[in-house]
């Protein structure tokens, strides 16, 4: 696990030679050589479909716009994304104190990036006020796998996912403002799992719980990266 924008403006996976993470002034990109099979609660698309590009768009924490995924589909043209073929966030956290992470293991190749700010932190389950509105993102987390999954196994992983990101942020001690109770996330999160669908052997994952190969390493990574980059998110 690293932080690669705290002294630079880009990351070379190790695993995947293609792939190269770029802090580019307000946002994080990556560009595929390929697209990849996507399963996403970010803006733009959402749901499942297929990408070849994911942006990470910082806004100022006052960010007001009636109709966000116009305004991210304009600001990926601009960059020279194709916006149907982009997976958008939008978040206020600082992009410079992102975590990535990155491992190999059972027919899969995997890196994780995650940019968090808690400032917004909620616990799932509990009453509370509730808005019909949009707002950036906070803890948002893009998941690479190089393998081959199962819808299925890609919605068990966005489920793995979610639960490690809740068991980090209870370990750090984050707490939900109003109730004084440990957060299980922020308000506003987003995830993005995409998938190369190119299968070792024939192998296809069709799990990814905790307890399978690549449903272990996959928390390991959020778990990692929320860590660390919630740790310092204060920090200058």
């Amino acid at each position: 696990m690293t932080q690669p924008f705290r002294a630079g403006t880009d990351y070379r996976s190790t695993l995947f030679p293609e792939l190269n993470l770029e802090l580019n002034e307000n946002r994080i990109e990556l560009r595929l050589p390929r697209a990849f099979h996507t399963l996403s609660s970010a803006i733009l698309p959402g749901g499942f479909g297929l990408a070849d590009g994911f942006v990470n768009w910082k806004v100022p924490l006052d960010y007001r716009c009636g109709d966000p995924i116009t305004d991210l589909k304009r600001q990926c043209g601009l960059w020279g994304f194709d916006p149907e073929r982009t997976v958008g966030f939008m978040t206020a956290a600082k992009l410079t104190h992102a975590s990535v992470a990155e491992t190999e293991g059972d027919c899969f190749k995997l890196i994780c990036c995650t940019t968090s700010g808690t400032r917004n932190a909620a616990r799932a389950g509990m009453t509370r006020t509730t808005y019909s509105a949009y707002a950036p993102g906070t803890i948002n987390t893009i998941l690479l796998i190089d393998g081959a999954m199962t819808e299925a196994a890609m919605v068990n992983a966005v489920i793995t996912a979610t639960e490690a990101k809740a068991a980090a942020l209870a370990d750090l001690g984050v707490r939900e403002q109003s109730s004084g109770l440990l957060a299980t996330g922020t308000t506003t999160d987003a995830l993005a799992v995409g998938v190369s669908q190119d299968g070792a052997a024939g192998a296809i994952h069709a799990y990814a719980g905790a307890a399978t190969t690549i449903g272990c390493a996959i928390g390991e990574a959020v778990y990692q990266t929320v860590l660390e980059s919630v740790r310092a998110q204060h920090e200058v």
